[in-house]
C-alpha cells in the first residue's frame, strides 16, 4: 500500500480522508488502519475508491499493490 500515491490522488480530486470513508461506507478509524497498512482494503473498496478518484489500471497497481 503506498499511501503517498493515494493521498496525493485524494488532494488532486479534492477528497478528504472523512470525504472517502463516508463513499466507502467506512469508519474514518478503519480508513486510517487500512491506509496505515493495519488492515487491507477489500476488493470493493478499492473499486470504490478506482471509480471515485477516476484511477487507471496502473495508479491501482502503484497504490495498492506495491510494497
Amino acid at each position: 500500500m503506498q499511501k503517498r500515491l493515494l493521498d496525493a490522488k485524494m488532494v488532486e480530486h479534492g477528497f478528504t480522508n472523512e470525504k472517502l470513508a463516508q463513499i466507502l461506507e467506512i469508519d474514518i478509524v478503519t480508513l486510517y488502519r487500512k491506509k496505515n497498512g493495519h488492515t487491507d482494503f477489500y476488493r470493493r473498496e478499492i473499486q470504490t475508491i478506482k471509480k471515485a478518484l477516476n484511477l487507471s489500471n496502473e495508479d491501482v497497481n502503484s497504490i495498492f499493490f506495491t510494497e
